[in-house]
C-alpha cells in the first residue's frame, strides 16, 4: 500500500510538471501585467498631446479650452508666410521705423532689427521664432498682408491667418494680431495649436528654422555695407534639455502665462504638443518633458 501512495504521489507530480511545461511552452502561463502607465500632472491650465504620424490623441487636459496664445502665435505668422505662392526666401525687406516704435510702445520681445537695413524673408522668419521678434512679425505681415497702406496690409495678413486656421478646420482658434500681443480676441486651444504646429512642420524650411538652437544674420545696411547682427538664440530650452526635440516655439504674457508648443522624435516616432497658461518658464518645460516621456511610452 505504502509503495502504491508513493507511486501514485508521483505520478501525479510528473503530470503536474508536464501540464506546467505545456503552459509555458504554449504561452498560457504568462508573466503578471506591465504596470500601467500614471498619467502625468502638469502645472498648465490646459495641455495636449497627440502622436504625429498617426494623429491619434495621447494626452488631454482642457485640450479644446480657449486660451490666451502669447508668441506661440507666432507658429502661424511663419505658417502663412511660408504659404505664399512663389515664395522667395531671398527676397529683402526694409526695416521700418513702424516696426521699431511698435516694439516700444508694446514692450515687446524683439529680433533688435534695425531701421533702413535690408533683411531677407529667411532671415526675419529665424528672428520670428528664435528670439521671438514682435518687429520680425511686423515686418512679415506688412509684407505679406495686401493693400495700399501698412494698416490694410497687416488686417489683410491676419485676416489670412485666420482663413489658414479655417482651413485646418479649427473652430476654436482666432486671431487678431500677427503676434500674440492682441486686443482680446487672440486665443487658441491646446489641441488647435498642436494642429497648427503639426502642419506647420511639413514645410521644410520651418522644421529648420525652429530646429536652430542659434543664428546670425548678416544684413545690409542704408549704405549698402553688410552688418553682422547680434546671435539670435531659440527661447525653447528644450533642444538643449530634451534629447530629439525638434521644435517649436514658446510664448508668454500676462494674459497667456507661460506657454510652449513642444515636438520631439525618438526611435522614429514623433509626438507634438502644447501646455498652455503654466506658471513659468522651468514649469512649461517640465510640463513638455512629462508629456513627451508619457506619450513616448505609450
Amino acid at each position: 500500500m505504502i509503495t502504491g501512495i508513493k507511486g501514485t504521489r508521483v505520478r501525479r507530480a510528473a503530470a503536474v510538471v508536464v501540464t506546467t511545461g505545456a503552459m509555458i511552452a504554449t504561452g498560457a502561463l504568462s508573466a503578471a501585467p506591465a504596470q500601467a502607465l500614471t498619467t502625468p500632472t502638469i502645472a498648465a491650465k490646459g495641455g495636449y498631446v497627440m502622436n504625429n504620424g498617426t494623429g491619434t490623441s495621447l494626452y488631454t487636459k482642457k485640450a479644446d479650452t480657449r486660451l490666451s496664445t502669447g508668441s506661440t502665435t507666432k507658429i502661424m505668422t511663419a505658417k502663412v508666410v511660408l504659404s505664399q505662392a512663389n515664395l522667395n526666401l531671398d527676397a529683402k525687406v526694409t526695416i521700418q521705423k513702424a516696426y521699431s516704435d511698435y516694439i516700444v510702445s508694446k514692450g515687446a520681445s524683439s529680433a533688435h532689427l534695425i531701421v533702413g537695413d535690408k533683411v531677407t524673408v529667411r532671415q526675419l522668419l529665424y528672428g520670428l521664432m528664435l528670439p521671438s521678434g514682435c518687429d520680425a512679425a511686423y515686418a512679415l505681415a506688412d509684407k505679406f498682408g495686401t493693400g495700399t497702406t501698412r494698416d490694410k496690409r497687416v488686417k489683410s495678413f491676419i485676416a489670412k491667418m485666420n482663413t489658414s486656421a479655417k482651413n485646418l478646420g479649427l473652430t476654436n482658434t482666432h486671431f487678431d494680431s500677427f503676434d500674440g500681443i492682441g486686443s482680446g480676441s487672440n486665443y487658441s486651444t491646446p489641441r488647435d495649436l498642436t494642429k497648427i504646429a503639426s502642419s506647420a512642420l511639413k514645410n521644410s524650411t520651418f522644421k529648420t528654422v525652429v530646429k536652430a538652437k542659434s543664428y546670425t544674420a548678416k544684413t545690409i545696411t542704408k549704405t549698402g555695407s553688410t552688418r553682422t547682427m547680434g546671435k539670435w538664440t531659440n527661447t525653447n530650452g528644450l533642444l538643449s534639455s530634451y534629447t530629439g526635440t525638434i521644435g517649436v516655439k514658446t510664448g508668454s504674457g500676462a494674459e497667456a502665462k507661460y506657454c510652449l508648443v513642444f515636438a520631439a522624435t525618438r526611435n522614429g516616432k514623433t509626438v507634438i504638443g502644447t501646455v498652455l497658461a503654466s506658471t513659468s518658464i522651468t514649469a512649461r518645460e517640465s510640463d513638455a518633458k512629462k508629456l513627451m516621456n508619457y506619450a513616448f511610452a505609450k
